[in-house]
């Protein structure tokens, strides 16, 4: 299994829709970036990653798990983007904000601290299990996939 991070702005699409959507989950479509795409085609069913509410907040909110791996993007009419499906999992008791990953020296290597921008960025499973900590989360229980 590997480990993600997928930034959202709440206005546009938060964690609770996330959540609403349920089981059947949702497509990460709109993605108009090479290297973001390119970690989407890598993902596997079961992985599981971040859900980050960008601009409004900037902080890691919950947890999904990647439901259906990279396929056409549905609101892509040119063909050339994909996307995966994500499910909402659980959610972080307390956020991990981008200001105290940043203060966190095992985290100075995240892609999150050195390149925010990224929408979907690959995360290691030594940030995952301290990012789960540093939010409230047994890293082992919301590892699972």
């Amino acid at each position: 299994m590997r480990y993600w991070l997928f930034k959202s702005e709440p206005e546009k699409w938060s964690f609770d829709q996330q959540k609403k959507a349920g089981a059947k989950g949702q497509e990460w479509d709109g993605v108009r970036n090479y290297q973001a795409r390119n970690f989407m085609r890598e993902m596997k069913v079961g992985d599981r990653g971040f859900f980050y509410h960008s601009n409004e907040g900037k902080a890691v909110v919950g947890i999904v798990e990647v439901i259906a791996e990279a396929h056409p993007d549905s609101t892509a009419p040119d063909g050339k983007w994909e996307c995966v499906d994500l499910k909402a999992v659980m959610d972080v008791p307390n956020p991990v904000t981008l200001d105290a990953a940043k203060a966190e020296p095992a985290l100075k290597d995240m892609v999150l601290v050195n390149n925010s921008r990224l929408s979907v960025q690959p995360v290691t499973e030594e940030e995952f299990a301290k990012v789960c900590a540093m939010g409230g989360l047994d890293p082992a229980k919301a590892g699972k996939g």
